[in-house]
């Protein structure tokens, strides 16, 4: 009994020794050029994102530039740098994650192959719940997919405002799948990638602020444009606006005739999200002038209003 034990755990050994210097090798050395293949393509996306990182950081202008349009390019050309490397950050993540995932897969489809599992039923298992995922999962990989391009077309980001056609709101957050948005209400919106249909981003470039000024029909068009015009002047002189107001407003002329109202339309380029608070600012600024000037308010209707509301009004 003693001798069939021993010759019994010879054999045993003999197999495990064989295995381990066959199928033992062959498993081992899949794991391990499995990591190894990973750790270099990492390796080679990282160094692909450094590199675009650097060579955005190279094409800025080294000489400085102190006037008013010079900081603002800088400014501008700073803010896009940003965005650039922000963009290539996710598509370097999104990349690493895909190269980790693919190698994965075929790393343990090797071994399970090596070890003697049959993979046709398992394929053909996973080709069939592939298609059946496909079907119920269309939205899904929309959403991805819409993610996907939205990164790489950088349609938007963190901290722009937005208009989705569902909500209008600052982006607080962007995934793949969903994009968080916060509007002025402060209501935060979920938003799936695949069902936005349109965008219209408020925050990129630059925004034009409108100003309807409503006076008197009787007033002088050219004194009252003059009026404005120097008001205007003034704001975009004071250093507090500086950078939020890219040039000086612009006095369009008259906009509209209606009864006895004549409204005068000024136009001011704004940075990106400071449309509003130029917007108000400039009206104080117009009716300050305006009152000073003696330019008179449209007639006031019977119901107590404007004809077509007061100096500096609505925009």
């Amino acid at each position: 009994m003693i001798s069939a034990d021993l010759r019994s755990a010879v054999l045993t050994a003999e197999k495990l020794q064989d295995w381990l210097l066959t199928d033992g090798l062959r498993i081992l050395f899949t794991i391990v050029l499995a990591v190894v293949v990973t750790w270099m393509l990492h390796r080679l996306i990282n160094r692909v994102v450094r590199t675009m990182t650097t060579k955005s950081d190279e094409r800025a202008d080294p000489k400085e530039d102190r006037s008013r349009a010079g900081r603002l390019l800088a400014e501008a050309t700073a803010n896009a740098r940003a965005r650039h490397k922000q963009r290539t950050a996710t598509l370097g993540s999104l990349l690493r994650s895909i190269v980790s995932f693919v190698v994965g897969l075929i790393a343990v489809l090797t071994v399970m192959s090596t070890v003697g599992i049959d993979l046709a039923p398992i394929l053909a298992t996973a080709g069939v719940g592939g298609v059946a995922l496909g079907f119920g999962a269309q939205s899904l990989v929309k959403d991805f997919l819409s993610g996907i391009f939205m990164i790489l077309e950088d349609q938007y980001g963190v901290g722009d405002v937005i208009d989705t056609g569902e909500a209008i709101g600052t982006v607080e957050e962007v995934t793949l799948r969903v994009t968080r948005l916060r509007d002025a209400d402060g209501v935060t919106w979920y938003i799936r990638n695949g069902e936005i249909v349109r965008i219209g981003n408020l925050s990129q470039h630059r925004a034009t602020a409108i100003v309807d000024v409503p006076v008197a029909y009787d007033e002088d068009v050219a004194r009252v444009s003059s009026v404005i015009r120097e008001a205007a002047e003034a704001m975009a002189g004071d250093e507090v606006w500086d950078g939020r107001l890219l040039d000086t407003p612009t006095v369009a002329g008259v906009e509209s005739l209606t009864g006895s109202t004549l409204t005068i339309r000024v136009l001011a380029e704004t940075s990106p999200g400071e449309k509003v608070e130029v917007q108000r600012e400039l009206r104080q600024r117009i009716k300050t002038a305006l009152d000073a000037a003696g330019v008179k308010a449209p007639p006031v209707n019977p119901f107590g209003a404007f004809g077509s509301g007061s100096p500096g009004g609505k925009a």
